[in-house]
């Protein structure tokens, strides 16, 4: 596979590896992928999450918090949330 960079980012893949912190461009772009993998994976799981919340909304099924600590306890009842 052959990728190419705009300066700006391949200036930045060399100096990684000038630094040090990686062997080779292509390590550094493989870290590169799996951090976005990663954010990836974790936006998904935050909009599917948020999907369930506003279903609840619209179904009735709320719970007023007034403190950080009643928000955390929420996460120790049973049932749906």
């Amino acid at each position: 596979m052959e990728i190419s960079l705009p300066p700006e980012l391949d200036e930045a893949v060399r100096k990684k590896v000038a630094a040090g912190h990686y062997s080779d461009a292509s390590e550094v772009i493989q870290e590169a992928l799996r951090q976005f993998l990663a954010r990836e994976q974790k936006n998904e799981r935050l909009i599917h999450e948020a999907a369930i919340g506003f279903a609840q909304l619209e179904a009735g099924e709320v719970r007023r918090v007034t403190t950080k600590q009643e928000f955390e306890d929420l996460h120790s009842l049973p049932g749906p949330r």
